[in-house]
């Protein structure tokens, strides 16, 4: 159209065909550049990303790990849910509670990511999976004492076991429930696809805590055109 009227549904960049563009304000760069992330940007963009890039801190990892235990909690619920309900173990919740984990420590730094957001991801979502196993545990041992108490009715020569302070209880139970991945090895075919299936939950947690970080290269001295031919 040739009535000058600005064409917004279509980008025009001014200058040559040698002019590189930039990928943020799509102005043509004609001297020196940068590359944010793989795309060529001009210096102006690259100080504006400079300035409102965010910031970690100490405060948001905080938040991240607080959302991760949240998120962990979840998760260990929801494997025992599943296995109180069903009878069944399935290793393949692993999975889900590597993915709440990694998304709850992302929602709760702020979309912060780096190698101690993922090495929190990887300790909570072995410590949701591994504990799982101790209410499990639990129930199952519960109901069969209910039925070793129906048939030893009327025994009065029933020896009592001896009784554990709450507190050494607990310790054990949770150094049981922390082995537990490793103590399934007794049945190996099984213990390792349970290993196997863990390792691949907390490699989901790992990757989605990894980050988004960006990348600036430059600056980055303009190339003369390649000629055809």
């Amino acid at each position: 159209m040739s009535d000058g009227v600005p064409q917004f549904a279509t980008a025009e960049y001014p200058g040559n065909a040698s002019e590189t563009a930039c990928k943020s304000c799509a102005q043509a760069i004609s001297g020196d550049y940068y590359r944010v992330n793989g795309a060529p940007t001009c210096a102006k963009c690259v100080q504006q990303i400079k300035e409102q890039m965010p910031k970690d801190s100490h405060s948001a990892f905080g938040r991240g790990v607080l959302f991760g235990v949240g998120g962990a909690i979840l998760g260990l619920g929801i494997y025992v849910a599943f296995a109180l309900a069903t009878g069944w173990m399935i290793g393949y919740i692993s999975l889900a509670v590597g993915y709440i984990v990694g998304k709850a420590i992302v929602m709760g730094s702020g979309g912060f990511g780096g190698r101690r957001y993922q090495i929190a991801a990887v300790l909570l979502t072995y410590i949701a999976v591994s504990l799982a196993a101790v209410p499990i545990a639990i129930s199952q041992h519960m109901k069969q004492k209910s039925v070793q108490q129906h048939v030893q009715m009327g025994d009065s020569a029933t020896v009592q076991a001896p009784k554990m302070s709450p507190a050494k209880a607990v310790g054990l139970l949770a150094m049981l429930g922390l082995a537990s991945p490793f103590l399934a090895l007794s049945n190996p075919a099984q213990g390792l696809i349970g290993l196997v299936i863990l390792f691949v939950g907390i490699r989901i947690a790992w990757t989605i805590t990894a980050g988004r970080p960006v990348n600036i290269l430059g600056p980055i001295s303009a190339a003369a055109p390649a000629t055809s031919g």
